[in-house]
């Protein structure tokens, strides 16, 4: 229990410790020579001209969320598939019959979408 608990703490001390120092560092090597010209937008040299507000089409939001949906299904369809023989050995096909049921809640909220006619761009 001691040496979990200790692997989990250096983890996390490690997740924490190792990022702030790549800021670190990077703050300190990188040049900071500040020009008003630098501190225009995109940093083209030129003003920039419009309004900053832009409106997109929720579609795009739509199909982001689908993407978003259908690439979790993946994280999650990996390591079961890296596992199952055995997980099988261990529990039985309650793991086969529990992915499917998964996959097949996803299907229905595809189906849903595309009967709603989300999909469809116009």
């Amino acid at each position: 229990m001691d040496t979990n608990l200790i692997s989990i703490s250096i983890f996390i001390a490690l997740g924490i410790f190792l990022p702030l120092a790549a800021l670190a560092i990077g703050r300190w090597l990188r040049p900071h020579l500040p020009t008003p010209q630098k501190r225009i937008t995109y940093e083209s040299g030129s003003d920039p001209t419009g309004e900053s507000w832009v409106q997109f089409h929720i579609r795009y939001y739509l199909f982001a969320l689908l993407f978003v949906i259908f690439d979790v299904e993946s994280l999650f369809l990996y390591p079961w598939a890296v596992v199952y023989d055995s997980l099988r050995q261990e529990i039985g096909l309650f793991v086969l019959w529990e992915m499917l049921l998964f996959v097949i809640l996803l299907f229905l909220g595809l189906a849903y979408a595309w009967r709603k006619k989300v999909l469809e761009w116009k």
